[in-house]
């Protein structure tokens, strides 16, 4: 299981890479290990916005159905449609080719609330 350093997180197991005032969003290893083979994914149009804690999209797999929860609020400023054609791209690269969106940040204090790869880790750790 991989927990990059460079990454902040959320208890809902989405992750965060910070781009200047852009951030990228996805999935983590756990939680696509979690969900098994996914099949389909869901994800906003760009332009639109999304808000911290609020759904922005579904991931589906061979074992459930998952909401998307945005750890941001702002606008969405790309979607990453290759893994809505390729959704199995989740499980072979969460953190690379498999981001989701990338969203320009409304409130950047809202990356204060995500949690360290070492917060992540032992938040999982006390899940299981």
């Amino acid at each position: 299981m991989e927990f990059p350093k460079d990454l902040k997180y959320t208890k809902e197991h989405e992750w965060v890479r910070e781009e200047g005032s852009v951030v990228v969003v996805g999935i983590t290893d756990y939680a696509q290990d979690s969900l098994g083979d996914v099949v389909y994914v869901e994800l906003p149009q760009e332009g639109g916005s999304v808000t911290k804690d609020e759904p922005f999209g579904v991931v589906e797999s061979v074992k459930a159905v998952s909401d998307l929860y945005s750890p941001v609020t702002g606008n969405v400023v790309e979607v990453n449609d290759a893994i809505i054609d390729s959704p199995e791209v989740i499980n072979d690269d969460p953190y690379g080719d498999a981001w989701m969106i990338k969203v320009e940040l409304s409130n950047a204090e809202e990356l204060n609330d995500l949690l360290s790869a070492e917060e992540y880790q032992k938040y999982i750790e006390e899940e299981k």
